[in-house]
């Protein structure tokens, strides 16, 4: 794909498309097709799929592909089965509240890590609590002669 065949857009708050010029000014985005949205709609399963199969870029998967695959866990619902609000979530698990917000927002996915935390979360959550209990403590009394 050569540089002249990108078409750079970006698309305003209120929904605006506008196309980036090379020269740096904008004007708004004019699609070169049309989509028929009628005939879409109208499409049966098989057309469909006839059509994904024919398509070279974006084959689809198969079932070895597909079984290979793992699914990002979903931190929304793994809240809502525990019953906790975000600030209880956050706290009990030690996410940080503008992060567990952005995960459930979609701003951000988990990195490999959270992923691992919510898939433990997920399956025991009395394990993670237990095992994040453990990891403190109780201080140290200062003992008298260590004042100066």
């Amino acid at each position: 794909m050569s540089e002249s065949d990108i078409v750079r857009v970006r698309r305003l708050p209120d929904g605006t498309v506008l196309e980036e010029l090379p020269d740096g000014s904008t004007r708004p985005y004019v699609s070169p097709t049309k989509t028929d949205w009628a005939r879409l709609e109208a499409m049966t399963e098989e057309e469909i799929e006839a059509n994904a199969l024919s398509d070279p870029d974006n084959p689809p998967l198969t079932p070895e592909e597909l079984a290979r695959m793992r699914r990002v866990p979903d931190p929304r619902r793994i809240r809502g089965r525990l019953k906790l609000t975000q600030e209880q979530f956050a706290e009990k698990f030690e996410i940080p509240l503008g992060t567990l917000r952005d995960w459930e927002q979609r701003v951000s996915l988990p990195d490999r890590a959270a992923r691992t935390l919510l898939r433990v979360i997920e399956q025991d959550p009395e394990a993670v609590i237990n095992a994040l209990a453990r990891t403190y403590l109780p201080p140290v009394p200062a003992s008298p002669d260590s004042r100066s």
